[in-house]
């Protein structure tokens, strides 16, 4: 009964590793959408950031949408996101 914890916590990490396992490739999707949604939450920041020092009153909100958007389209995510702020300000 000592070892409860220890039987535990190995079963634990070997049913991660073969949901990671039986996951394959959806797990590299995954990983790819965090980082670009990241990337382009970082990216959002440090355009708003430039745009704001040089006086352009143009700043596109970090949302759950913006962050989606930014996350399943990446780089060109990000110019729609202020393509359609620039064009709404028109």
């Amino acid at each position: 009964m000592e070892n409860l914890g220890g039987v535990a916590a190995i079963l634990a990490v070997c049913l991660i590793v073969l949901g990671i396992g039986a996951m394959g490739r959806k797990v590299e999707w995954l990983v790819n959408f965090i980082l670009r949604a990241v990337m382009g939450t970082v990216g959002i920041y440090a355009i708003n950031y430039m745009l704001a020092q040089r006086q352009i009153q143009v700043a596109v909100g970090i949302n759950p949408l913006t962050i989606l958007t930014s996350g399943v389209l990446g780089f060109p995510g990000l110019a729609v996101l202020y393509g359609i702020y620039f064009f709404k300000i028109l």
